[in-house]
């Protein structure tokens, strides 16, 4: 088993306080959406869809230490079915919601995310 880096968001974190703060933070989680616990936070589907998500700040805050954000993540998913020939069932795409907190420490930019139960 190899040992994945921590993540980082060191461009989020070097615009804190501007107001790119958002869309940065934004693109830096859209390039980590693998590793988003997104399928844990299925709501409908069984299986996430690769595709774009869309992400809204709900609140970011600044403490000593840390940034702590909270956020809205919007994504899709699929019911996976036997995808038998006969199946009549067609594969359509559910929209899926999940809130995440974020903190990321203000002296590495490393962060840590939290799937929140809302």
């Amino acid at each position: 088993m190899t040992n994945a880096a921590p993540l980082r968001f060191e461009r989020a974190l070097a615009v804190w306080g501007s107001a790119d703060f958002e869309t940065v933070l934004k693109q830096e989680l859209a390039d980590v959406v693998e590793i988003l616990p997104l399928q844990q936070g299925l709501a409908v589907g069984s299986q996430i869809v690769p595709a774009p998500i869309t992400v809204v700040i709900h609140r970011a805050d600044a403490m000593e230490k840390i940034i702590r954000v909270k956020a809205g993540i919007f994504y899709a998913s699929i019911i996976a079915g036997c995808s038998c020939a006969d199946d009549p069932t067609l594969v359509s795409e559910n929209t899926e919601y999940c809130v995440v907190l974020l903190e990321i420490d203000r002296q590495t930019a490393t962060v840590t995310v939290i799937l929140l139960d809302e």
